[in-house]
């Protein structure tokens, strides 16, 4: 059966432990399927004997009509915010340790990525997150996320001062140490880590999780995906805050700063296979219960 796909790129993090394990075999699956190859020119070190073009990882959004990344859901973020103004189709194998994102695992790769090239997958559309940092009118500083953008205030038991406004309607002025701004695929994240729901991936919608706000009063908030939302830290705070962007890209804001987050124009497509379910990886992920006890 002819494959879907034919150009296929190989990404993930060279320093990662075991990663040559996944890629040597990874590598002969590939070659026995006939797939044109692109190495991600900082994975090339792990197998100098491995006799594939090596390219960049933009270099590889653009030619591939597929990209497998190797790793776990810290891979995959950083990946995505490369790959998703191509629209390429991302598939993960987990090598990290929850992996919401990456649920191929190395033990069933040889039956599955198969099934993926002959056709035999689902694909999922996730959104991603724009972020800009805005001083005196003028943007200072930009990233993105697929899982989350977090204001915070950099330091242990400091708060910082910030007003809320969603499509320029104040929300709320807030004393905390911080604001994430959550996307579906980071519910099951950070965000859940301060009290956010979990959402469905499907879903429009992004959520605001207060880090420990002085008010008890003070809830997440979930609202329309589309929605623009700006975070104006109060000039007399003395903090500069970080913003982060999953966690991976690092930003600072002034006192006076806004930071405004939208809705990214490019989608990213991730590949699961057939069988994959969204409430199964919480189950499994999350430990939660699969049957009553009595």
């Amino acid at each position: 059966m002819q494959a879907s796909f034919s150009k296929i790129g190989l990404l993930g993090r060279s320093q990662q432990a075991g990663l040559i394990d996944v890629l040597e075999p990874l590598l002969a699956l590939l070659q026995e399927q006939n797939i044109e190859i692109l190495l991600e020119d900082r994975l090339a070190a792990l197998k100098p004997d491995h006799g594939q073009r090596v390219a960049t990882r933009d270099e590889i959004g653009a030619y591939c009509d597929l990209v497998i990344v190797i790793g776990g859901d810290g891979s995959l973020l950083s990946a995505a915010r490369n790959l998703a103004r191509h629209e390429t189709p991302v598939l993960g194998v987990n090598r990290g340790r929850l992996g919401f994102l990456t649920d191929i695992t190395p033990d069933v790769m040889q039956r599955q990525i198969p099934e993926v090239l002959a056709g035999r997958y689902e694909a999922e559309k996730r959104f991603l997150l724009d972020a800009e940092v805005v001083r005196d009118g003028e943007v200072v500083a930009r990233g993105d996320a697929l899982n989350d953008i977090v204001v915070n205030s950099g330091t242990s038991a400091q708060m910082i001062e910030f007003e809320l406004r969603v499509n320029n309607s104040f929300v709320y002025r807030q004393r905390a140490d911080g604001l994430i701004v959550s996307t579906p695929t980071g519910s099951t994240a950070y965000s859940l880590s301060g009290g956010g729901p979990i959402m469905h991936p499907s879903l429009n919608a992004v959520v605001l999780v207060p880090m420990f706000p002085q008010t008890l009063a003070s809830r997440p908030i979930v609202l329309d995906g589309d929605s623009e939302i700006r975070i104006d830290i109060a000039p007399r705070n003395r903090i500069h805050p970080p913003v982060t962007c999953d966690g991976q890209v690092n930003m600072t804001a002034r006192p006076g700063d806004a930071v405004v987050v939208r809705k990214k124009p490019h989608k990213l497509t991730l590949i699961h296979p057939l069988e994959h379910s969204f409430y199964a990886s919480c189950r499994d992920k999350l430990r939660w219960s699969n049957a009553l006890v009595e």
